[in-house]
């Protein structure tokens, strides 16, 4: 499916820092017109063979330049429960690392030009959203120590304590991305997002986007889930035991019931840098801003740099002489 405007009949997508379906050509706003139709094959605005991946959810014609949600691929057992829209749009995204870059001086001259740029593109990428539902019982010997001087004379009292702690907690849509071609580690570094923000899934905030549908099932991913529940508990229960100078654990049980499971499409914008034939992947998280990428440096501005400070040195140096020999 496409979204056409009904004004000028051009395609209308959806814009992130107006929270609208705009047409760029006309400048109208809520104007779409769903055409349905089309295949994993053709576009179904001009009819020209497309290039669609094994996971691909929606992308854009190369030939008229149309954005396409596939209807196979949103439907049925591929139909999202959840959408977090774009809330960063690409000339916001595009800001936030030059922020995040602007001070790295060895960074390559073209790494943010104009040409570079037009591969950065918005993703909407598959994720699984776990609930669980945690009972902790932990057990355990607290050692608080005391230490204070009288004269001069310093004592010091060590205490024993039976510790007994039973905890109970709700985790809500723990995040897991079940895409192979995201980096598990750079999704992870994407969080936090806003959960408060997701939607019920409508095909028409993918239009200017691309996507893609879950490439692993829930059940094959909940081990990810699991291992964040745990450690967010341990963290909690560690957290109420700090009043004590030590621990020593006796039990440590942890029971966790798996209250329910979402398959959501989260925002990305993904930056891909060509340099020296290695290729650096830099991500934008679409609702809050963050940036996550480590950029390549530039052998000829280190040498540049090297021999700027040398020059400067060794003017530093000659002056120094200079007035030596008058004095």
């Amino acid at each position: 499916m496409i979204f056409k405007c009904k004004n000028c009949g051009g395609n209308v997508v959806y814009e992130p820092s107006r929270g609208k379906m705009f047409c760029p050509h006309c400048e109208s706003e809520d104007s779409e017109d769903t055409i349905q139709g089309g295949s994993l094959t053709q576009c179904v605005n001009c009819g020209a063979p497309v290039t669609v991946l094994n996971y691909t959810s929606a992308s854009r014609c190369e030939h008229c330049g149309s954005y396409i949600v596939f209807n196979e691929r949103v439907e049925g057992v591929y139909e999202p429960h959840l959408l977090l829209p774009f809330y960063v749009n690409k000339e916001s995204a595009v800001a936030a690392m030059e922020k995040e870059f602007s001070k790295r001086v060895f960074t390559p001259s073209d790494f943010m030009s104009t040409k570079s740029l037009e591969s950065m593109v918005g993703v909407y990428v598959p994720f699984w959203l776990y609930d669980y539902k945690a009972c902790y019982d932990f057990a355990g010997e607290g050692i608080k120590v005391r230490t204070w001087r009288t004269g001069n004379t310093e004592y010091t009292e060590t205490s024993y304590y039976e510790v007994l702690r039973k905890m109970d907690v709700d985790f809500d849509k723990i995040p897991v991305d079940a895409s192979y071609a995201m980096e598990d580690g750079i999704m992870d570094l994407m969080e936090p997002y806003d959960y408060g923000k997701l939607q019920g899934f409508a095909p028409k905030y993918m239009s200017g986007f691309y996507g893609e549908v879950y490439n692993q099932g829930a059940p094959e991913l909940e081990g990810r889930a699991q291992v964040k529940a745990r450690s967010a508990s341990e963290e909690l229960m560690q957290g109420s035991l700090k009043e004590y100078s030590s621990m020593k654990a006796f039990r440590k049980d942890l029971n966790l019931a798996r209250d329910g499971v979402n398959y959501a499409l989260m925002p990305v914008w993904q930056y891909n840098y060509r340099y020296k034939n290695k290729t650096y992947q830099f991500h934008v998280n679409g609702q809050t801003g963050k940036v996550v990428g480590k950029t390549p440096v530039s052998a000829g501005k280190v040498a540049v740099y090297g021999a700027t400070v040398l020059a400067l040195v060794t003017s530093i140096c000659y002056l120094a002489i200079g007035i030596m020999e008058i004095l």
